[in-house]
């Protein structure tokens, strides 16, 4: 987890989206009827812009290719299985503070052996 303070940007007005690079990660910080909400910018399908994407209430629509995405919770209305993840906001005066869940580590790849009964040859 990493703690960030955002100078300035405080008075991010309601329906509006920003995004901030965090050690080289972008994250897309929401304000959804007064609640500031932070997920991390790159739409699971492909990497689009969540930020630079239309807000509908909670939920918000790639601009790539339509994926639709739960601020508040990350996971993907399209999908069940995709997500992005969730960071928490706080707000300091003018400044957020930006609490900053570690990259999760990618899953080896998952190699599935044949259960399947070797030929056997009759001699």
């Amino acid at each position: 987890m990493e703690i960030v303070r955002l100078q300035g940007v405080g008075g991010l007005p309601p329906g509006e989206s920003l995004v901030v690079e965090v050690s080289g990660r972008a994250i897309a910080i929401f304000n959804v009827e007064g609640e500031l909400l932070a997920i991390d910018n790159a739409c699971p399908h492909r990497g689009g812009p969540l930020a630079s994407g239309e807000i509908c209430g909670e939920i918000v629509t790639c601009p790539w290719h339509g994926w639709q995405m739960d601020i508040r919770t990350g996971a993907c209305v399209n999908g069940p299985l995709a997500r992005v993840a969730t960071h928490r906001v706080l707000v300091d005066g003018a400044d957020l503070l930006l609490v900053v869940r570690r990259q999760p580590e990618r899953a080896p790849a998952i190699r599935q052996e044949s259960t399947a009964e070797p030929d056997r040859k009759t001699i």
